[in-house]
């Protein structure tokens, strides 16, 4: 059977939790520079940032490694007198990335989510299992995926996936 096509290690990234209302996905989005999901499980990205909704009010937003200070500057400041929680959480996870024709078939191998296109389309984004990790999955294509892991389950998880890549599954 033909193997995945990547299965890699991204690089760091800035990585932030936010939480708040309508208000503050609005000033945030136009600080962040891209809107902030008011639909559960999306996701919105551009070619250098994103922002997943994790819960009602919780939002995970990505940009690349090394503008964390800027972004919380710049955050702070459009957020300031609106009730809110931004933390910064880039050390606590890392990610993965899944490409490739059988991608769906390898991360449904281990996830209890039905990742079928009608189910699971691009830009839906959910939090979840995967071989017992707790993980974020987000699609980002048709072939694509992006899961964040915690730091301390990463080379598990990857080399799970590595490791059922090189198995003969359905």
């Amino acid at each position: 059977m033909p193997e995945i096509d990547e299965i890699r290690r991204l690089p760091p990234a800035a990585r932030f939790i936010l939480q708040g209302g309508r208000p503050v996905r609005e000033a945030a989005g136009k600080s962040f520079g891209l809107a902030v999901p008011e639909i559960a499980c999306r996701a919105h990205a551009d070619a250098e940032r994103a922002a997943l909704w994790l819960g009602p009010d919780e939002h995970l937003l990505l940009a690349p490694a090394g503008q964390n200070q800027r972004l919380q500057a710049e955050l702070s400041a459009a957020l300031q007198g609106l009730a809110h929680s931004l933390v910064d959480v880039s050390q606590r996870q890392s990610a993965v990335a899944v490409n490739g024709p059988r991608a769906r078939d390898l991360l449904a191998s281990g996830c209890p989510l039905d990742l079928d296109p009608e189910a699971f389309p691009v830009g839906m984004c959910a939090r979840t299992l995967f071989a017992k990790a707790e993980v974020v999955l987000w699609r980002r294509s048709a072939e694509e995926y992006h899961l964040e892991v915690a730091r301390s389950f990463s080379d598990y998880v990857h080399e799970w996936m590595r490791e059922v890549n090189r198995s003969d599954y359905p």
